[in-house]
């Protein structure tokens, strides 16, 4: 069934006196359709495995595992940003073409601090990044972040673009899982966040889409068309319909994600990140 009847006879014509090449080629191809038709139902059975097991968090207990990563296993703000903005540029960088201008909206929280971190991986990853970055808290770790973000030429701005077509997609790393009450959101993101939802370019949610209830989403709100979800997808993300739901953040000691019941998909080899 490689090929159908008409290029079959062609085939044969064109083989005529070339019998034994021939047949090895049909070979051949044959069973590359066959390694690729298994490599398929592989992928697809691990991606419904991982979404059928995975635990979703309720806005208490994601801030809960952020207490204990910080007071009982000693994480420093530091290395949980650092991991996380790595993720998300890794998930940017396998869901986009390579080389394209990405502007990185970020909020004043730790949200917007993997945001920054983002950046400066995107960067390394030859994406051409502008920061947008309206509330610059002036304390660490966000000092440290601009610092390394204008070491390396990266455009930060306080406001948005009034034009984002030149851009191949958009991090929404403004509000993370501690938002709540859409409508409570204050100047500058109250215009910023509007631009967002009627955008046509595709927008990269971090964790959580900016805007969105943290347990119940917002229909009327950013639709991303990839989710990074980090540490575990919030409850939210059951609401997500884009193209891509990544999670990253791989980080959570065994013993934590057995206290919490976590169910997590396993990560392939030594990647950060991993398709839902």
């Amino acid at each position: 069934t490689f090929f159908d009847n008409d290029v079959k006879q062609w085939y044969q014509r064109r083989v005529r006196g070339h019998r034994t090449h021939g047949v090895c080629l049909l070979m051949v191809a044959a069973l590359v359709s066959h390694i690729l038709r298994c490599e398929y139902r592989t992928f697809s059975q691990l991606v419904s495995r991982n979404m059928s097991n995975v635990t979703y968090l309720g806005q208490e207990q994601a801030q809960n595992i952020d207490i204990e990563l910080f007071n009982e296993y000693k994480f420093s703000i530091d290395q949980l940003m650092e991991l996380a903005g790595l993720a998300v540029a890794k998930a940017v960088e396998k869901s986009y073409p390579a080389n394209g201008k990405v502007l990185v909206v970020c909020g004043p929280g730790n949200n917007g601090g993997d945001g920054l971190v983002a950046a400066r991986h995107l960067a390394l990853f030859n994406f051409k990044p502008t920061v947008v970055y309206p509330k610059q808290p002036n304390k660490h770790p966000f000092n440290n972040l601009l610092h390394q973000l204008r070491g390396m030429d990266i455009s930060v701005t306080t406001s948005l673009p009034p034009d984002l077509t030149p851009y191949s997609c958009i991090v929404d790393a403004i509000f993370g899982f501690s938002f709540k009450g859409s409508g409570n959101i204050r100047a500058p993101f109250d215009t910023i966040i509007p631009a967002l939802v009627n955008t046509s370019v595709p927008i990269a949610s971090v964790d959580v889409p900016s805007g969105w209830e943290v347990e119940s989403g917002n229909s009327s709100g950013i639709q991303p068309d990839i989710l990074i979800s980090l540490t575990a997808p919030k409850l939210c993300a059951k609401h997500f319909t884009g193209r891509h739901h990544w999670l990253g953040g791989r980080f959570v000691p065994p013993a934590l994600a057995e206290k919490y019941q976590l169910n997590l998909p396993e990560y392939p080899g030594s990647d950060q990140i991993v398709i839902i």
